[in-house]
């Protein structure tokens, strides 16, 4: 493909790209079709000769997209976020288009130094402590997701608990990591592909009411480990849990791990992002005993997917954990100490340009605007939240600090179960569900830039309509 090839084609990728997005509230926002409806509609094997860039174009309109679930559709309230943004793309297209490996400084100066100021200006908007900072002894970095940054965490925690024999000799005593029961997954897969294991992970109780991990439980269960001869190495608190977005309390944790000598990771994925706005920061109270934060852009920022913002107090103790130099990627610039070498803040070797579409987003809407993104979809799911408590036949389930709602009907789960699988069968919205305290419950996050206040209505309407169909009036 020549320059001119691709800028024509490129020209027909971006208007394909907008017709999608302007064409999101029409379609249905889950795939209608049967498994294998895709891969019956693909030749069994590839083209002998290359294709124009329309008759891919064709098929993506005939066989992708409608075998799709439209993650950035208004109606879509599932999961959490995964939103990308103009800007986002653009900057992802200059970063392919610039093909750079940034492994090390000396393979892409600008790549490593880009990163490095994007995660410092990230700080900045989210004031996180300054010990965070390139400026200090930590710093920040981009992984590709929040279960990547746990690992890392885990690795380094290991490396420290054992006084750096780690790096040699392996997971060589009984090491324990600590999380709540509501925290997510990825702390028990870290924990296994560090050598743990699922014993390695103790899963702390937490308060009835706030979903929050019981610090008491917390100091018990590292003062029975301790006695026990199990190595207490890393706690990972939560700030906006999975199912309910709780927040852990990290002025209390926090303490107790300074006490034990115990590493701190705090998993913020979802709730980190609303820190750009001050009146949101209360998930942060306690963050400077934290040894390593991490949020996700790339679900509530505008910034697509793969994006894990990651920060360390301590960037020395990091690379002394992961550093592997091979004779081939020995250099100059390395051999100074003065650049940054991001392969050694991952597990990866390999790392692509992604703090330009950072970049982009931060340029394209400020900090300002990305403040104004977060207020409104609080605010709408605030407005959901006053339809949920409006009605009887509902009950809301806990608390909403931020963009989640997390709601059930007062009747046995399996209403529940066929409510959700009712509205979802519409295709106009997308909800799913979690367990609180052992009970099936609906959750519906807004996140999508394009979601207003009547397609939250809409997510309303068909609830309560189902609620009437499921169990009618007299």
């Amino acid at each position: 493909m020549t320059p001119e090839e691709f800028r024509q084609a490129g020209h027909a990728v971006v208007d394909w790209i907008a017709d999608y997005w302007a064409t999101l509230p029409e379609r249905p926002v889950t795939s209608q079709d049967p498994p294998g409806t895709v891969a019956a509609g693909l030749p069994a094997g590839p083209p002998e000769r290359g294709e124009p860039v329309e008759a891919v174009l064709a098929d993506l309109d005939k066989l992708v997209a409608p075998g799709l679930t439209h993650w950035q559709h208004p109606g879509f309230f599932g999961y959490f976020p995964a939103n990308t943004s103009g800007p986002s793309v653009l900057g992802d297209l200059v970063s392919a288009g610039l093909g750079v490996q940034g492994m090390l400084w000396a393979t892409g100066p600008a790549c490593t130094e880009l990163e490095t100021v994007m995660l410092d200006w990230l700080a900045e908007a989210l004031d996180l402590p300054a010990r965070f900072r390139s400026t200090g002894p930590g710093g920040g970095v981009i992984q590709d997701s929040a279960s990547s940054a746990t690992l890392v965490a885990t690795l380094v925690a290991l490396h420290r608990a054992a006084g750096g024999r780690w790096r040699e000799v392996g997971v060589d005593r009984r090491y324990r990591v600590y999380a709540s029961t509501e925290a997510h997954s990825s702390i028990e897969k870290a924990a296994r592909i560090a050598g743990l294991g699922s014993d390695g992970v103790r899963l702390i109780e937490v308060d009835p009411e706030s979903q929050a991990m019981s610090v008491t439980a917390l100091r018990a269960a590292i003062e029975a480990d301790r006695a026990a001869g199990v190595v207490p190495a890393l706690v990972v608190a939560t700030v906006g849990t999975t199912s309910s977005t709780a927040v852990d309390p990290l002025p209390l944790i926090g303490p107790v791990c300074a006490e034990y000598g115990v590493f701190l990771h705090v998993d913020a994925a979802y709730a980190g992002a609303a820190a750009v706005c001050p009146e949101l920061r209360f998930g942060h109270a306690g963050l400077e005993y934290a040894d390593s934060y991490c949020f996700d852009p790339h679900k509530w920022l505008l910034t697509g997917f793969d994006c894990d913002a990651f920060w360390v107090a301590d960037a020395d103790e990091l690379v002394e954990a992961l550093t592997v130099l091979p004779e081939y990627l020995r250099n100059a610039a390395t051999e100074s100490g003065a650049v940054i070498d991001y392969r050694d803040w991952q597990v990866p070797l390999g790392r692509r340009f992604r703090a330009l579409k950072l970049w982009f987003v931060l340029r394209w809407y400020g900090v300002e605007g990305l403040r104004t993104h977060i207020r409104r979809t609080v605010a709408l799911a605030a407005r959901f939240a006053d339809r949920v408590r409006a009605d009887d036949r509902f009950e809301l389930v806990g608390p909403h600090p931020y963009a989640l709602v997390v709601f059930r009907l007062r009747a046995p789960d399996g209403a529940n179960e066929q409510l959700l699988a009712a509205v979802n069968a519409t295709g106009r919205v997308f909800l799913t569900h979690t367990r609180v305290a052992g009970r099936y419950t609906l959750r519906l996050a807004v996140g999508a830039p394009q979601s207003t206040e009547a397609h939250v209505d809409e997510a309303w309407q068909l609830l309560a309509e189902a609620a009437t169909a499921l169990a009618p009036p007299g």
